[in-house]
């Protein structure tokens, strides 16, 4: 005779559904850390057993990371080879580059539209937290450290979603989240890398420009401002790319 399920059968099932969801963000984090650090290579296939051994988590939470990460097109698949990390390519960061600029300049102009006190404080308070940063970073002596370059992203990426937060377009804003994380793991190695190109860009006065034309309401300013500063950072990138290539 089967056996009726009971209240505490249900709540076991949901503990451990609540905690596979938990492991599966886990996972999505980490895996996703060391593809934008270049822990894990370009092309490198991902293997679950070599996955759940480095990372310590089941087979069922990494597959639901890895299918996120896929939706991301951070992770590839295909129909013999399984997963692997998503290639580089220049036409990939210039494509990505495009983009933003079509998404995120149409939410910041909507912003700027249904933006009011709390949203202006929240781009000043994102920009003085990421250029208080940025500028005590530089002042240290010596290599930028790992945990650095992470607290400095997590700045960054809070000035640029503070920018279009008030677009009030849940769609938008999630494209525009999963086209940064596409940006990112080229961003990072070309700005902080050893092989990062020397720039004479002022990337302080570029955020601070774009941060003054958005409170000062000037839609066309603001995009044209951020439209630059995102296409200036392809060209720093895709020159880290070609000399990649080159070496």
């Amino acid at each position: 005779m089967k056996a009726v399920p009971t209240t505490a059968t249900y709540e076991n099932i949901a503990a451990d559904s609540a905690e596979n969801i938990t492991l599966a963000e886990l996972g999505y984090r980490r895996i996703r850390n060391d593809i934008i650090n270049g822990e894990l290579k370009p092309g490198q296939p991902l293997r679950l057993e070599a996955l759940k051994a480095r990372y310590g988590i089941s087979f069922s939470p990494i597959r639901e990371a890895l299918n996120r990460l896929h939706s991301e097109r951070l992770v590839v698949s295909g129909a013999l080879r399984g997963y692997s990390i998503a290639p580089l390519s220049r036409e990939e960061i210039r494509e990505t580059t495009d983009v933003r600029i079509l998404i995120e300049c149409d939410a910041l102009r909507l912003s700027i539209e249904n933006g009011g006190d709390a949203w202006e404080a929240a781009i000043v308070s994102s920009f003085h937290a990421f250029s208080w940063l940025a500028k005590g970073i530089a002042q240290k002596a010596g290599k930028v450290t790992d945990d650095d370059a992470e607290k400095l992203e997590a700045r960054h990426r809070e000035f640029h979603h503070a920018l279009i937060f008030e677009c009030r377009s849940p769609l938008r804003l999630d494209i525009a989240n999963q086209l940064y994380a596409r940006s990112e793991r080229y961003r990072r190695p070309a700005l902080l890398g050893k092989n990062s190109v020397k720039s004479s860009r002022n990337i302080a006065l570029e955020h601070k420009q774009i941060m003054d034309a958005t409170l000062s309401r000037n839609q066309k300013k603001a995009c044209a401002l951020l439209a630059a500063h995102y296409r200036r950072t392809a060209d720093s990138i895709e020159k880290v790319i070609s000399d990649g290539a080159e070496a």
